[in-house]
């Protein structure tokens, strides 16, 4: 469990950093941009990989039993949490509607997560991503984030569905695979 806890401070904790401007600011004006930008891919890799490790690593150890219908509720969040995410880099209306479609999707995602995991590893993981996003929602928030004013082609948001659901049929098909769960 150890190794799931070091990734999730290190990726997560880079990310917390990078959100508190005046303490950025510092790093970018000591080290320079691009050595900045770099160190922080690094420690987001590094921190990436340890959680992947620790999640492989780590015990099973059961908190809660997780309601039958979990499932079936994933089945149809998980689609719109991809899309969301995909709405983050496609250009379209979705961000018009809210500044943080990825943040949104990733929320989505822990939670539903929440649901149909039942464990320890699962909760530090999920519950951490969810509880950052919701931070860095917040923190964005403060800084003037809005959502955009601009119209864009109704393209963008059918490209966002598309990738979001070719996303989910991906993983559908390779979970089992990747995740050692299969769906």
């Amino acid at each position: 469990m150890s190794w799931l806890i070091a990734g999730l401070v290190l990726f997560l904790g880079a990310h917390v950093f990078s959100s508190l401007r005046p303490a950025r600011s510092r790093a970018v004006g000591t080290l320079g941009e691009g050595p900045y930008k770099g160190l922080y891919s690094l420690v987001s890799l590094a921190g990436f990989g340890l959680i992947v490790l620790g999640m492989a690593k780590a015990p099973s150890l059961g908190l809660w039993n997780p309601p039958a219908w979990g499932r079936p509720v994933a089945w149809v969040a998980m689609p719109v949490a991809l899309i969301l995410v995909a709405a983050a880099y496609i250009p379209g209306n979705l961000k018009r509607v809210t500044a943080h479609p990825m943040l949104w999707g990733v929320t989505l995602w822990a939670l539903v997560h929440l649901l149909v995991n039942g464990d320890l590893a699962g909760l530090l993981l999920f519950g951490a991503f969810g509880l950052y996003a919701l931070y860095a929602m917040a923190a964005q928030n403060r800084r003037g984030v809005r959502p955009s004013q601009t119209p864009r082609p109704v393209a963008g948001d059918i490209g966002a569905v598309v990738a979001g659901l070719v996303a989910f049929a991906l993983l559908l098909k390779f979970h089992g695979a990747l995740f050692g769960v299969a769906l």
